[in-house]
């Protein structure tokens, strides 16, 4: 008897045989897109070495140096399907644009600084969804082992340039002039380590942090001797940086590890014997002369700094709050478009006036709503702050479900995504990063909860 489908048993194979190529198509191209993220990752790390040291004739360009790999990822994403559209997605997309539009005919009028500014919109904001899409949580903790084993050979590196005098090779500005540390404490510079300037230091430390705390707790699944090498690594680190930002920055982290406790009463034993730990690691340190000599240093930096601005409720309101409330409050003094997108960066006020400067204002959201003008300036507030809502939920939620990860991952999240000067290009690079992370923290069935809202 004759059918339309005289071999339905090959039909079946052929069918099989297209979907397997399409998978193995769409593996592929996951894969070219993991190692174009763990190439923005090290270049985050590395580009101020590059700047500083290996061709500082070229540290104007390699300012931007990640940012062609942010277009080829979400171009690469985009083509094979891979990168989400969602409502933040579309809307960040959409400001992007039109600030440049606003920026060109009704603010500063440069195009070139207008396309600087909107980068962060285009590029790097998407990136996070990018990062989300590809890596699984194996490759979220890979990336934090990584991490880990880098904390030991960056906290040498932050010793030396702290003892070493600011004429130092290590200490070589970017470009090969001037030097790269900043005031600190007892005539002691804070160091910048690989990165062009300190703020770049405080934040991976602080990153190192939140990702040191997630391996105590699951101390099995990761080395023993890298885990003790990075605590070593991550005390240490904290008075050689001179900042207080790290040191608030791994408090945050430490609550976050206490309010762990509240989902999980098996976590109670387990952060008694960190806290142990880590005194007994900290008391055997501070033996020795260099530990004390930083740790003298920190403390005259930390007093002078609380006793300038107001002990410590000035220091927390200034440095995590940014001046948000200021910014709220004065936004009716901007222009409704604003003075234009990036004027508020350090390269707009370079092209403008040929010097570095806050043209606008140095807090993050001041700098928002004076370049965007109070309608997109509040609108982007809103959806960063909302997009901040979205990941801590999530995160939360997994910490309910035993899953620490994306939970300590946020402590350092929650510090930079909010309110972190992306005007800053390390401090967005570490921003992307972080987001993208978390959001593939909360895979659920290789399928994230947020990618789509």
């Amino acid at each position: 008897m004759f059918t339309n489908q005289p071999y339905p048993h090959k039909v079946k194979a052929w069918n099989r045989a297209v979907v397997s190529s399409k998978e193995m198509q769409i593996d592929r191209s996951t894969g070219i897109i993991k190692k174009g993220i763990w190439a923005y990752f090290f270049l985050l790390l590395f580009e101020g070495a590059l700047r500083k040291w290996v061709v500082p004739s070229l540290a104007t360009p390699l300012l931007v140096v990640r940012d062609p790999i942010a277009i080829w990822l979400i171009f690469l994403s985009w083509k094979k399907g891979l990168l989400p559209a969602n409502t933040l997605l579309v809307l960040f997309t959409l400001i992007g644009i039109v600030s440049i539009y606003t920026a060109v005919f009704i603010g500063h009028g440069n195009l070139l600084i207008a396309f600087y500014g909107a980068r962060i919109f285009l590029f790097h904001f998407p990136l996070m969804y990018v990062i989300g899409s590809a890596f699984s949580r194996s490759d979220v903790i890979k990336l934090g082992k990584v991490t880990l084993f880098l904390s030991i050979p960056m906290v040498m590196l932050i010793a030396d340039q702290f003892f070493s005098p600011q004429t130092a090779w290590v200490n070589i500005g970017v470009g090969g002039e001037g030097s790269s540390g900043f005031s600190g404490g007892m005539g002691f510079f804070r160091p910048s380590a690989t990165f062009s300037f300190t703020i770049g230091n405080h934040l991976f430390f602080a990153f190192v942090g939140s990702y040191l705390f997630y391996f105590l707790f699951n101390s099995k699944t990761v080395n023993s001797f890298l885990l003790f090498g990075a605590s070593v690594a991550l005390i240490i680190a904290i008075p050689l940086s001179i900042s207080r930002s790290l040191f608030f920055h791994l408090i945050v982290s430490f609550i976050f590890c206490i309010l762990a406790i509240t989902r999980n009463s098996r976590y109670i034993g387990k952060i008694a014997v960190i806290s142990l730990l880590l005194i007994a690691i900290t008391s055997f340190l501070s033996r020795y002369s260099f530990v004390q000599t930083s740790i003298e240093a920190f403390t005259a930096r930390f007093e002078h700094a609380n006793e300038s601005e107001g002990g410590l409720n000035g220091v927390l309101a200034d440095r995590y709050f940014g001046g948000m409330i200021g910014a709220l409050y004065e936004s009716s003094n901007y222009p409704f478009f604003g003075h234009g997108i990036g004027m508020g960066t350090n390269v707009g006020s370079f092209l403008i006036t040929r010097q570095r400067a806050f043209l606008i204002s140095e807090g993050e959201w001041g700098r928002l709503i004076g370049e965007l003008g109070p309608l997109m300036g509040l609108a982007v507030i809103v959806m960063r702050l909302g997009f901040s809502y979205k990941i801590a939920s999530a995160s939360y939620r997994k910490l309910s479900d035993g899953d620490l990860l994306p939970w300590m991952l946020l402590s350092f999240g929650l510090l930079t995504i909010p309110q972190a000067q992306w005007a800053q290009p390390t401090a967005l690079g570490f921003s992307t990063l972080i987001g993208g992370l978390i959001l593939a923290s909360v895979k659920k069935d290789n399928n994230t909860t947020l990618q789509n809202n």
